[in-house]
């Protein structure tokens, strides 16, 4: 019997890429995404488990499943920094940070 792929372990590891990639769009995206990994992981892992020698890409599966565990702790760092900054310093003082920091990118 030939062996099938798991039908969602490319789309958990696409994701798990995604999450960690977006993790600095003020950390939502990098959640939604590493949350719909975790979830369409879960489910192919309980499907592989019924069964394993039916399955061959199990390995894509659990690498999409560490990847996007590590960009939702990205995400969800990145996501705290940003709110405990909005709540300390504020929008205004955001802005003036930045633009200090662009002053002094521009006289180097």
């Amino acid at each position: 019997m030939e062996k099938q792929k798991l039908p969602n372990a490319t789309a958990v590891l696409v994701l798990g890429i995604l999450s960690i990639l977006t993790c600095c769009c003020y950390g939502v995206l990098g959640l939604i995404f590493g949350i719909i990994a975790i979830v369409l992981a879960k489910k192919d892992k309980a499907l592989y488990m019924e069964n394993p020698e039916l399955y061959s890409n199990y390995s894509n599966l659990n690498t999409g499943r560490i990847l996007a565990i590590i960009g939702i702790c990205l995400s969800a760092v990145y996501l705290l920094v940003n709110v405990y900054l909005l709540a300390v310093v504020g929008q205004e003082g955001i802005t003036e940070m930045q633009q200090e920091w662009i002053r002094q990118l521009q006289n180097k």
